[in-house]
């Protein structure tokens, strides 16, 4: 999880690193952002960020200036932890949520079951006698043992002049708590003055109870938010069969597999580490990569990777790439860090919850000074009543969960369905596209040559077997397709006599007292071979249908016309339609020829191309594009495309393409159907969409919920909004926002 940056300051150079952790104890969206700022206050520290959804921060830090148990100890000191342990980090926070999930379960149980005699009390029967020091001894627990980690977490954050969630409900049930206590033991207070002494334990009690039941919820509805990372984890087997020198085999675990050691996979087995098959024949589901459902063979010198599994066959296979630097891996640090990166719109959620918990404390202060003004009788009882529900009421939950949790199963929903989205701008960014700029080979084509037709005018067994030859030695790169086809069909090549490599025009050979050749029409006319007007119709058809002509002859006689092409990829037209339906404009950009370029855009009906571009033409004409207003994508596979692809403003790599070009576009699709795109954007704008709904119920149950709370509808019918009701309304908010976010699962893309 190790990203090396460097940074050139101006007196040294050092070396920063970026790590990601997962944080622990979190309870609110104010929590992340004592966490974040926490962790920017460290020295050393560059820059920062922490994702509540998730509950992970990354850091980018000077190791040399301080160490993972410094920024341990910072997160500490404010009532929270941070996992710095790298081995097992996910089991080990799944553990630790587990922990505090049950923990959390055992809390609410015991609330509810201790707050109901307070309740019944309270409601039905607050003139028995010693009613008050009954619900005095049940709510007590609550508050005080049940309760305990809000007062301690509000003083550790006090102690840094930070406040959160935890803040205003220690605020509000200790000051209902202990102003009931005092009404109990000091009721002659106010009965000397004409009042009736009040006391508000059900309140105090209740509230615990119903956010405990609420972060409980919370809890369960968050840990769907990421079960497709725990699906990907779960890919990966625990041990691994190692093949000694002896032939003999070991059970070891996953890591301390090493590059190059030779391991055994069995029938129905999973395979653990990418690498290179040496021995054995099988089939292997590749669809968690792919996205194709038929298994594909494997034999020696065939790639496999982690997490794919195999079929009926055992084979052996030295390990090529482990750990961190497989291509699960890669997947699985993909999803984690786009699910923890941050929408923009979530930077300015970020700074309102940053600031929001002061504004309802001192809301709460001044409702309480109001109500002591202007309230008549009963004003003290009211103004404590109102601000307490005050503070109750207006949890930032759901409004820190509105953001992440959408962008936390938008980016699941795509690792699904073989579209990694490595940030939440690109992923909010997306539904916008108006121009997407697609290269050819790789990307609309398959990206290899084969052979599509040939056409013979005189065959015979020999011919064929001569055609081999030719092509084997050739090393032009269209003779492998031929190479191909041939071996496809059992021919055996014959043992030429003498060979020759005609450079721009074919190969020519001697065999069997005549001379063969293989090549274009120029090499044709140079040794006077017969072409009539029949089969120059014919080429001019296949060229036409964006095939490649090669021709084939033995001395002056004309034996065949070879037509490669790279065949167009079955879902590429399809795909284009779709996204012109959508009102997309569809760009084509080729270093091939026009005449090639032409075929294949009018075969997959795209009305703009342009042939024979240069890679740095291409960003060009991103930049273009842009300068015209477009929002533009880029989709290709191959290093060629890596510059354009860093200037649109949405890049798309395909999965079978180069290294560069998937490390520098936002999003990957693993398998090479184009219908992927246009599914990417649905579920970009889906997910916009979620983001959108969840910020409006999460504001708009503020702007009325505090209003309400501070009593603004007691002059017009005499309600005041009851603290155990905001209790329950605080928890509903929050939950209600990360079920909507989980509809998302259900989208069909």
């Amino acid at each position: 999880m190790s990203i090396a940056i460097s940074v050139q300051p101006a007196a040294h150079k050092k070396q920063e690193i970026k790590e990601s952790y997962p944080v622990l104890e979190m309870t609110c969206a104010a929590c992340a952002i004592s966490v974040e700022s926490m962790l920017k206050s460290v020295p050393g520290v560059s820059d920062a960020g922490v994702n509540f959804a998730n509950q992970r921060a990354w850091v980018v830090y000077d190791p040399s200036v301080v160490t993972p148990e410094g920024l341990q100890r910072s997160v500490r000191s404010v009532g929270y932890d941070l996992l710095i342990n790298k081995e097992n980090q996910e089991e080990e926070q799944a553990a630790a949520q587990q922990k505090h999930y049950q923990h959390i379960k055992q809390r609410t149980i015991w609330s509810v079951v201790l707050s109901l005699p307070v309740v019944i009390i309270g409601m039905f029967f607050m003139d028995m006698p010693y009613g008050n020091y009954i619900m005095m001894a049940f709510a007590t627990p609550v508050v005080f043992f049940l309760g305990r980690h809000f007062f301690v977490n509000a003083w550790k954050q006090a102690k840094f002049g930070k406040a959160n969630m935890d803040t205003l409900v220690a605020l509000s049930t200790g000051i209902a708590w202990l102003f009931s206590a005092f009404n109990t033991f000091y009721p002659e207070f106010w009965h000397q003055r004409g009042l009736h002494a009040h006391v508000y334990f059900e309140a105090a009690a209740v509230v615990i109870a119903f956010i405990s039941l609420g972060k409980l919820l919370e809890e369960k509805a968050k840990s769907n938010t990421s079960s497709a990372i725990k699906k990907l984890i779960g890919l990966q087997p625990k041990t691994v069969l190692l093949v000694g020198s002896d032939g003999n085999t070991t059970e070891i675990p996953i890591a301390q597999v090493q590059v190059n050691d030779l391991l055994l996979v069995k029938p129905g087995e999973k395979i653990p580490v990418d690498g290179k098959v040496a021995n054995g024949t099988s089939y292997v589901d590749e669809s968690m990569i792919t996205g194709e459902p038929v298994a594909v063979a494997k034999k020696a010198g065939e790639p496999v990777f982690a997490g794919t599994i195999n079929q009926k066959g055992s084979f052996q296979f030295h390990a090529e790439k482990v750990g961190a630097n497989t291509l699960l891996a890669q997947i699985i640090k993909m999803v984690q860090e786009a699910q923890g990166s941050k929408a923009p719109v979530q930077k300015l959620v970020d700074k309102i919850a940053g600031i929001f918990v002061p504004v309802v404390i001192g809301i709460a202060i001044l409702t309480f000074a109001t109500w002591m003004i202007l309230g008549t009788d009963n004003a003290f009882s009211h103004a404590l009543l109102t601000a307490v529900t005050v503070l109750v009421i207006a949890c930032p939950c759901a409004l820190g969960l509105a953001t992440p949790t959408a962008i936390m199963v938008g980016v699941g929903k795509g690792a699904e369905n073989n579209i990694l989205i490595r940030d939440a701008e690109s992923l909010e960014l997306a539904h916008k596209v108006n121009a997407l700029i697609l290269d050819k080979t790789g990307t609309i084509t398959e990206g290899k040559p084969v052979v599509t037709d040939i056409i013979w005018n005189a065959e015979g067994d020999t011919a064929q077997k001569v055609l081999y030859a030719l092509e084997r030695q050739s090393e032009h790169p269209l003779a492998e397709a031929v190479v191909a086809h041939l071996q496809e069909k059992n021919i055996t090549p014959v043992a030429l006599d003498h060979f020759e490599s005609i450079t721009g025009q074919g190969v020519e050979a001697r065999y069997g007292g005549s001379t063969w050749y293989v090549g274009n029409a120029k090499l044709m006319g140079a040794h006077k071979v017969q072409l009539d007007a029949a089969i120059v119709a014919k080429a001019a058809a296949l060229q036409a249908a964006a095939n490649t002509v090669v021709y084939f002859a033995v001395d002056k006689q004309l034996l065949a016309v070879i037509a490669i092409a790279d065949k167009i990829k079955a879902t590429s037209r399809q795909a284009i339609e779709t996204l012109q339906r959508s009102g997309i404009e569809v760009y084509m950009l080729t270093g091939d020829n026009a005449h090639t370029a032409a075929a294949v855009a009018q075969q997959v009906g795209i009305k703009h191309y342009k042939a024979e571009v240069l890679p740095s033409y291409k960003a060009e004409f991103v930049k273009e594009l842009q300068q015209a207003g477009k929002v533009v994508a880029m989709a290709g596979d191959g290093i060629n495309d890596s510059q354009a692809l860093a200037q649109a403003d949405v890049s798309i790599a395909m999965g079978k393409g180069s290294d560069i070009a998937m490390d520098v576009a936002k999003m990957t699709l693993i398998t090479s159907d184009l219908n992927s795109i246009p599914r990417a954007f649905k579920l970009s704008g889906k997910t916009v969409s979620t983001i959108k709904q969840n910020l409006f119920w999460a504001f708009i149950y503020n702007v009325i919920g505090i209003p309400i709370a501070a009593g603004v509808l007691f002059p017009v019918n005499g309600f005041l909004l009851d603290p155990m009701i905001a209790g329950a309304a605080m928890a509903l908010s929050s939950v209600s926002v990360v079920s909507n976010s989980l509809r998302l699962k259900m989208t069909q893309l």
